[in-house]
């Protein structure tokens, strides 16, 4: 069906004018926009759903005023702060102050330009996609500082020190995370990445969940999954926002849509944290049996992305926020020397003789 499309609005126009230059960068817009509708959709009513499942687990109702079932308050909170006066303080730096809260939700969008949604359907389905995901991520933590040190404020600057640290800190555990699911696939392209989790014996037996990467390679998957909750600044790493000792952390000076930037790039990279795990050790798109095979790919994708980032909220009402020392520590002494272990240990068992990869 998509090359249906291709083809007709390639043979709109005959000129080369048209097939050659236009049409193409017209083509890669419009799946760029199809990309990005839903998932800003996905980020605004990922906001509902963390108000929803917090008042479920703390025994009340949540949103419930606001269209039936309070379906309709993301939607009211986005107008709300959309109408809202941008205030720049006096003594802040114009150009960098109003460049931070779009250097953050840039590259928390651009990296979905890699994510696999089935065997064929990723926008661009380069070999080096875990390499451009890790290198376009890690460019968010300029968003944070330029917006701290730019509000010309001691609070924010203090804040955008802490989450700089911090994400800068779990960076690392989640590189070598990345590093020993490409050991084991011999890929770095994400669409072999998953289709590798297709194979081996339990697959072959119809049992696909336990040949994903997630049993294999388990501590590493623990220590993605906490890395991801500490890089996205979320509870219980969230002393960047603590609001008992420095107010709203690097955002403290943002009113208006320049808050509601920021507060789409922490729930945008909640989603891109969420498939990332997905692709890599829940198997992507393929079903836990072989006998569900007949529900389509991206239904799988979104289950379990879904179950995934609820995890998130999970852990936010379950845990009080951690000591910022402690957040360093559990960082550099706990979870580098683990993966940099399991590394190693996945290292020996790939050249053994009960390799279960290659």
């Amino acid at each position: 069906m998509i090359d249906a499309f291709y083809n007709g609005g390639l043979h709109l126009f005959a000129g080369y004018w048209w097939t050659g230059v236009t049409w193409p960068v017209v083509w890669n817009l419009i799946k760029i926009v199809v990309l990005l509708l839903p998932l800003l959709g996905a980020v605004a009513y990922l906001t509902l759903w963390e108000r929803k499942l917090l008042g479920f687990m703390q025994v009340r109702h949540g949103p419930n005023r606001t269209g039936p079932w309070g379906l309709l308050q993301p939607i009211a909170d986005a107008v709300k702060l959309l109408t809202k006066e941008i205030i720049r303080p006096t003594a802040a730096n114009k150009p960098l102050f109003f460049l931070g809260p779009l250097m953050a939700i840039m590259p928390a969008l651009a990296a979905w330009v890699v994510i696999p949604f089935g065997p064929e359907t990723a926008l661009a389905n380069v070999n080096a996609g875990l390499l451009l995901v890790m290198a376009i991520t890690s460019i968010e933590v300029y968003g944070v500082i330029i917006a701290g040190w730019a509000s010309n404020s001691k609070y924010a600057f203090l804040g955008a020190l802490r989450a700089s640290a911090q994400m800068v800190s779990y960076e690392i555990a989640m590189g070598f995370c990345f590093l020993v699911v490409l050991m084991v696939s011999a890929s770095m392209n994400l669409t072999d990445i998953v289709l590798g989790q297709g194979k081996g014996m339990f697959a072959d037996k119809g049992l696909t969940f336990l040949s994903w990467n997630w049993l294999p390679l388990l501590p590493i998957f623990v220590v993605y999954l906490i890395s991801g909750v500490a890089e996205t600044n979320r509870h219980p790493f969230d002393v960047v926002e603590g609001e008992a000792e420095i107010v709203a952390g690097h955002m403290v000076e943002y009113s208006g849509m320049g808050f509601a930037t920021f507060f789409l790039a922490e729930y945008a990279s909640m989603w891109l944290v969420s498939i990332l795990a997905v692709v890599m050790f829940l198997g992507g798109w393929l079903p836990p049996f072989a006998a569900l095979d007949f529900i389509p790919g991206w239904i799988w994708l979104g289950i379990k992305t879904f179950v995934v980032v609820s995890m998130f909220i999970w852990i936010r009402a379950t845990f009080p926020r951690f000591r910022y020392d402690q957040i360093m520590r559990l960082g550099w002494k706990i979870f580098i020397p683990v993966t940099l272990v399991w590394l190693i240990l996945v290292g020996f068992w790939m050249l053994s003789p009960w390799n279960i990869w290659h």
